[in-house]
């Protein structure tokens, strides 16, 4: 099932598209957020919610799926994951109520969970050994192209059509998605033998932990503000309403940008690169609370908060699967986990700020002092090293024609 060098299949593609669909699902309600708080009858800070309850079932989704679709037929997984995750699209887009959306959010969060698990296998094991790296360098490529055109676009479409617009071209196209999956995406023989036990007993490193630890606190820091980025943008700086996508694309190149930079640094010098990027990250979030009040300092600040903020990620997911490489499946799932975790907690501490007397920079605050705790496990895991242990056993749980999945940054 391997390619020639340098030529990827086209089911590498067709999960990169997979993936687009997704990401842009997971980040597009930040465009949207006033106006679906207002047809659903709740506040934004409520709204919010609808992020952190994508973000939740991520946390779950992620691990469990991991280790539930190991035994699993691969195809058929990937055609359920994107018909349920068309079928919550369909179910939010309409219903009036707002219990009923935030369900849909958790159920196709959950979806999305099963597709990257089963995406990054079947990624690589389409590509062979010498392709592996960059068919999930391309598959996750569309999870960084999402915020740098998905979003916007989903905007677009949602202030033209309403947010309900931008839900059902999103189930119009995961259902394609599926049908193109069913197509395309090969049969892949399973493995022979279980590795639930041996996944879980890797990851029994400390340094692992510290990883994941700065993984959730700098994602949370970023998240939580770009969350509520929008009522920053139409309430304190002036921007106008329709202007806001441009921004969003700001920070969308922004986000590209650090993550380029992040994994082509990050290699050689993964703590001088991560804690770099977020002392930068900190200064950009602190400084966004009283410069937000002019337009091209407020944008350019978007921008840098993204290119900072974003050029952790790559570095420490490389790195914590370096740290616990026996179980590149299930650390590939908790370290989105840990992603995860950080927007939820984010984003809902962002909320309750909003709310209260901090007002409009309440989430860049709560932003500033997540990215500033992110330094606590970074310097810890620097002081602890972050060389792997030599391998005293040989260990193969993955047949020779089936590469084990590789985590979105660990090629950079």
């Amino acid at each position: 099932m391997s390619s020639a060098p340098g030529k990827l299949p086209v089911v590498v593609w067709v999960l990169a598209a997979g993936t687009f669909l997704m990401g842009t699902t997971e980040f597009v309600i930040a465009g949207l957020l006033p106006q679906m708080a207002a047809d659903l009858g709740v506040g934004v800070s409520q709204a919010g919610l609808l992020i952190t309850a994508f973000a939740v079932g991520m946390i779950v989704g992620g691990p469990a799926m991991a280790m539930a679709t190991l035994r699993l037929p691969r195809r058929q997984t990937l055609v359920l994951a994107l018909a349920v995750f068309a079928l919550g699209h369909v179910v939010a887009a309409t219903s009036g109520s707002f219990t009923v959306v935030l369900a849909a959010r958790v159920v196709t969060a959950l979806a999305t969970g099963a597709f990257w698990a089963v995406g990054f296998v079947i990624a690589t094991a389409a590509a062979g050994p010498g392709n592996a790296t960059r068919a999930v360098s391309v598959m996750m490529g569309g999870l960084t192209l999402a915020n740098v055109v998905g979003v916007p676009i989903g905007s677009l479409v949602g202030q033209f059509t309403g947010w309900r617009g931008t839900f059902w071209a999103l189930a119009v196209l995961s259902g394609l998605a599926a049908t193109v999956v069913g197509r395309f995406v090969p049969t892949v023989r399973q493995r022979a033998g279980g590795s639930v036990r041996a996944e879980i007993g890797a990851l029994r490193q400390g340094r692992l932990w510290l990883a994941l630890t700065a993984a959730m606190l700098i994602m949370g820091g970023v998240l939580a503000t770009y969350t509520y980025i929008t009522p920053l943008l139409t309430g304190r700086t002036g921007i106008a309403e329709g202007a806001v996508p441009l921004v969003l694309i700001a920070f969308g190149v922004g986000a590209l940008g650090g993550n380029t930079i992040g994994g082509r640094l990050g290699g050689q010098r993964p703590m001088a690169t991560t804690i770099t990027a977020v002392v930068a990250t900190a200064l950009t979030l602190l400084l966004l609370i009283p410069l937000s009040t002019g337009a091209v300092a407020t944008v350019v600040l978007v921008f840098l908060m993204a290119l900072a903020g974003f050029a952790v990620p790559p570095v420490l997911t490389s790195l914590a699967v370096r740290l616990a490489d026996d179980a590149p499946t299930l650390t590939s799932a908790l370290t989105t986990s840990a992603y995860n975790t950080g927007i939820a907690a984010g984003s809902a501490i962002a909320g309750r700020a909003l709310a209260s007397s901090l007002g409009l920079t309440g989430p860049a605050l709560v932003g500033a002092i997540s990215a500033a705790l992110t330094l606590l496990p970074l310097i810890a895991l620097a002081l602890r090293g972050t060389s792997r242990r030599a391998q005293t056993t040989t260990r193969c749980t993955t047949p020779a024609h089936e590469p084990a999945a590789v985590p979105a940054s660990s090629h950079r």
